[in-house]
């Protein structure tokens, strides 16, 4: 085994593994105060929930050594990870644990994307109880099409996804349109953040967890990991930058919100580009995803889809975006496929039918999972209206942020 590697992704699992907490704040500063811990807490029990599923079914299902359904889900054949073998294969620079450790991560993080979408209104046991079927039934399987042999990824489509945009960002912005449709509006709307330092704090956790993200996702401390945390950081900084001029050219006001929530929007759309794409096609990603995502942000809030935290606009519309970008400025010296720069349009088209199919899975099979819960008696997805009112900090958890938040 080789230490330098083990090294690097034990410091990649860790990073990764710090950007919920940065969702949460990053979540919990855009909420009214009367709902900042509740809003803290779904990401939070995201962790524990997740990890246990992880640990006793998820895995399996996602990297199974057989198929329940043939370039479809995995199997039972590692249930509570007994057959993943705790030592390297001679040969191998890192433990098979590791590929656990750094995937549970992965998936811990992406149901708590989608809490951002019914801010304020979604009950609390009803979330539990989704996060299980969601990993169970959507996650794993996609997770599988990309990187456990399904028909996506190397073996099959040669759909390119280095770090999840398919399978964390396309998938929760997919779900989170159907949660906030079948939740429905808030009965107040307006949205006034209550700490834009936590939104701000959150984004810039979100940014420094993001190097593991993608550098880790090298699977080394190589050459390929450099490539991948500086690409990330290229178009990261574009699309804030970005952001922040289209608002100040239409506004008149460069807002901290906006630019934090530029800064996601970068990141997202690098995301299944890391492993593909050099500085200048970073650039264009990071140019693309401020671009796109500030003007979708716009355009849902004049629709009737309340989705509280814009979690389709930026990561929805960013993974499309990023995963398309990959097709076309992906580097054959890179990513190993010619992109559109290169010469060749194939890659393209393997990226918009994988977007397609992973936004259309993942939004039937949310809706349906959704629906069902909300017609289980006394379980439901909406919170009564006084508790709504009251705010759920008070009336999920019997807490506030802060003694002085009243009815804020």
């Amino acid at each position: 085994m080789d230490t330098g590697h083990t090294a690097w992704m034990l410091t990649a699992s860790a990073l990764v593994f710090f950007m919920t907490p940065g969702l949460a704040f990053f979540y919990g500063g855009l909420v009214r105060a009367k709902s900042l811990v509740n809003t803290i807490m779904l990401s939070f029990i995201t962790i524990g929930v997740v990890t246990i599923v992880w640990t006793l079914w998820g895995y399996s299902l996602a990297y199974g050594t057989g198929e329940l359904i043939p370039n479809f889900i995995g199997d039972f054949s590692l249930l509570g990870l007994n057959g993943v073998d705790m030592f390297s294969a001679e040969g191998d620079a890192i433990s098979p644990l590791y590929d656990v450790l750094f995937q549970m991560m992965f998936a811990i993080i992406t149901p708590a994307l989608i809490t951002g979408a019914f801010a304020e209104r979604f009950k609390f046991s009803t979330y539990l109880i989704f996060t299980v079927i969601w990993i169970t039934v959507v996650y794993a399987p996609v997770a599988h099409w990309v990187w456990g042999g399904g028909w996506i990824g190397a073996d099959g489509a040669g759909a390119l996804d280095f770090a999840g945009g398919t399978v964390i960002h396309i998938n929760a912005g997919a779900a989170a349109v159907a949660a906030a449709i079948l939740v429905g509006k808030r009965r107040n709307p307006g949205l006034q953040p209550n700490s834009v330092p936590y939104v701000i704090l959150g984004a810039s956790i979100l940014w420094f967890g993001w190097f593991g993200f993608n550098g880790g996702s090298a699977l080394a401390a190589d050459d390929y990991a450099v490539n991948a945390m500086l690409v990330t950081q290229i178009a990261a900084a574009t699309a804030a930058t970005v952001w922040g001029i289209i608002g100040m050219i239409t506004t008149g006001k460069i807002s901290g919100v906006g630019v934090a929530t530029g800064a996601v929007a970068g990141l997202v759309a690098i995301t299944p580009a890391a492993g593909a794409v050099n500085p200048l096609g970073a650039l264009a990603i990071g140019l693309g995803a401020g671009v796109l995502c500030y003007y979708a942000v716009e355009l849902i809030h004049k629709t009737n889809l309340d989705d509280a935290l814009d979690v389709f606009a930026v990561h929805g519309i960013g993974g499309i975006w990023g995963c398309i970008a990959t097709g076309i400025f992906a580097v054959e010296s890179i990513a190993g496929v010619k992109g559109l720069i290169d010469g060749s349009f194939s890659q393209v088209w393997i990226q918009i039918y994988t977007a397609v199919g992973t936004l259309a899975y993942s939004f039937v099979v949310s809706f349906v999972i959704l629906y069902v819960l909300d017609k289980i008696p006394g379980l439901g997805l909406r919170v009564e209206q006084e508790e709504e009112d009251q705010g759920l900090d008070l009336s999920a958890h019997g807490e506030q942020a802060s003694v002085n938040d009243g009815a804020n």
